[in-house]
């Protein structure tokens, strides 16, 4: 993760009292877990969002790919026609 000290706030959770008991038992860092297992659902559903919103744009450039190809590929033999390699 980034370096920047991070602003942390304490909340109160309501938690399975059993399944407290034991992750404390095991030494388990609740607070840590917590932040790290919910960053990767926040950075899951921002990644859903962002697929959500840009759906149209992907499959248009998608099409664009299929009809026209992709620039690359025409500079490479364009490249190749230039320096006497193309057959």
């Amino acid at each position: 993760m980034s370096e920047r000290p991070v602003k942390k706030r304490a909340v109160n959770l309501f938690v399975d009292a059993e399944l407290l008991d034991e992750a404390r038992r095991m030494r388990i860092d609740i607070s840590e877990t917590l932040e790290r297992r919910l960053r990767t659902i926040v950075r899951a559903e921002q990644e859903k969002r962002w697929l959500d919103e840009n759906r149209d744009a992907i499959a248009s450039i998608n099409m664009f790919i299929r009809r026209h190809g992709l620039l690359t590929g025409r500079l490479r033999s364009h490249s190749a026609w230039l320096s006497g390699r193309h057959a």
